[in-house]
């Protein structure tokens, strides 16, 4: 009797387990697409743990000469993941084959619908609503579990194998553990694009000495080690701290640095300026202040999470507001993206107007297309990046699209890689106190000094090198490797 081969053991005792896992998830589910899913991945995972079911595999040899095919993984908003599609884009650009995984809950970069015969989106279902009525400590497994079982449905069996994976990081529970599985029996390789450390960010809300952050820190340097056939870091701190004890990773590893993608450009006068200011329900009806002078505007990007103290921007203008050195323009302040304290800090912001706290100066929520996001970084006068790096060895990509629009920045800067991407009294100027920022705005937002348009000039030679540029130099080699 013929014997099985390792990995067809390995997928039978996965399978047992996934199907035990998936009968418990969806026990008492009433919508109809969960219980399809849940009946196909049952019956997968069964069928895989009685018989032996190879997987499709990638052919090296049928592949020669052909331009890498990649699968590209989010697990999250692949419109709020711009770095990834950044990804897919230059490997589509090079003729390559991308299959983009993920939540499909925003717009795609609109320059990805160009190269559709050759993009597959392939959208990952959320998780079982009843599971929102669940405690955290019941529904929080119970959420992994539905997550690894899409991912393996959508990784072994929907998607064509490919030669590369290639997989943002974090989240890292469950991604790098399915990932590393999905590689094994699929004959693909797998490339970790490390944004962070899952276990940082977590351990902002529960501390470093919480058990589930100790578990998360271990699980993430293990596969992190063990996993990848290569990887990708956002700066060079960060790929000299993978290599070190913490992560001991010997696999190739290069940082490749975020840069802005090509929608990010400076404007180009100022009648395309009032153009953009138009356009933007948040500005049109102070367009033509703005081009005039007679008002200021600032604009900040945020995910609305933990990992940015947004209260100090506010607290800031508060002490703007009733400072003698405050400027006799008034401020518009536009702030873009959403997340989980949106609504917290948007009750704030009314209550801090209505109790007369923010005198001269108008704070306004928003969530834009990317044209009008790059459109808004161009027609503004300074930017604000309030990003607090929980590893300390990564940098925000919203300071790198304000370079492209030669827009120079006000960054919190209490981390150690800030300076590989701001320059202080170059392109931009770092603060780590409320009292800090609070001068920054002071003195850049004071046109009579030059200090603005000096950051600006800086801004624009910054934003120079494009990500087609550095991808190109640093990740096509990679990608392109035996």
């Amino acid at each position: 009797m013929p014997t099985s081969s390792p990995k067809t053991t390995s997928l039978k005792y996965i399978s047992l387990v996934a199907c035990i896992a998936l009968r418990i998830l969806y026990w008492q589910t009433e919508a109809q697409w969960q219980l399809v899913w849940a009946t196909r991945l049952f019956w997968l995972f069964a069928g895989a743990a009685v018989l032996d079911n190879p997987f499709a595999q990638y052919d090296g040899e049928k592949a020669a000469g052909k331009a890498p095919s990649a699968q590209v993984l989010v697990l999250g908003d692949i419109g709020r993941s711009p770095r990834m599609q950044y990804h897919a884009l230059s490997i589509l650009k090079h003729g390559g084959e991308v299959q983009l995984i993920g939540y499909h809950e925003s717009a795609l970069l609109p320059e990805l619908e160009q190269h559709n015969q050759k993009l597959t989106v392939l959208p990952l279902p959320g998780p079982p609503q009843h599971l929102r009525q669940l405690p955290f400590i019941i529904a929080g497994p119970l959420k992994v579990v539905h997550q690894v079982a899409m991912l393996l449905w959508v990784l072994l069996i929907r998607t064509k194998p490919s030669k590369w994976l290639l997989v943002q990081n974090p989240p890292s529970i469950p991604t790098l553990a399915i990932a590393a599985v999905a590689c094994f029996f699929r004959n693909t390789r797998l490339v970790i694009d490390w944004h962070n450390y899952g276990w940082t960010i977590l351990a902002g809300t529960r501390g470093e000495r919480h058990p589930f952050v100790r578990a998360s820190k271990v699980y993430e340097s293990f596969f992190g080690r063990v996993a990848p056939s290569a990887n990708l870091a956002v700066t060079a701190a960060m790929k000299t701290d993978l290599q070190g004890p913490s992560y001991k990773i010997r696999t190739p590893i290069v940082a490749m640095h975020d840069r802005p993608a090509t929608i990010f450009q400076p404007v180009a006068s100022q009648a395309d300026r009032a153009s953009y200011l138009n356009d933007i329900e948040e500005t049109a009806d102070q367009s033509n202040d703005i081009i005039a002078g007679r008002v200021r505007l600032l604009v900040s990007s945020t995910s609305w999470t933990p990992d940015e103290d947004f209260g100090i921007l506010l607290d800031a203008l508060v002490d703007y507001a009733a400072s003698p050195q405050r400027l006799p323009e008034p401020i518009l302040v536009i702030i873009t993206g959403r997340g989980p304290q949106k609504a917290m800090y948007e009750a704030k912001i009314r209550q801090l107007a209505a109790d007369g706290k923010l005198a001269g100066i108008t704070v306004r929520t928003a969530f834009l297309s990317f044209e009008n996001y790059a459109r808004l970084l161009a027609a503004a006068d300074l930017g604000v990046c309030l990003h607090m790096s929980s590893s300390g060895v990564d940098l925000p990509m919203k300071v790198v699209d304000m370079f492209g629009a030669g827009l120079p920045v006000l960054a919190y800067s209490k981390y150690p890689s800030f300076s590989e991407l701001v320059k202080e009294g170059v392109n931009g100027r770092g603060f780590e106190t409320c009292a800090e920022l609070m001068s920054g705005l002071v003195h850049l937002l004071d046109t009579d000094n030059g200090l603005l348009s000096t950051l600006k000039a800086g801004a624009v030679r910054e934003g120079a090198r494009r990500w087609d540029e550095e991808w190109d130099a640093v990740v096509k080699p990679l990608l392109e490797s035996a």
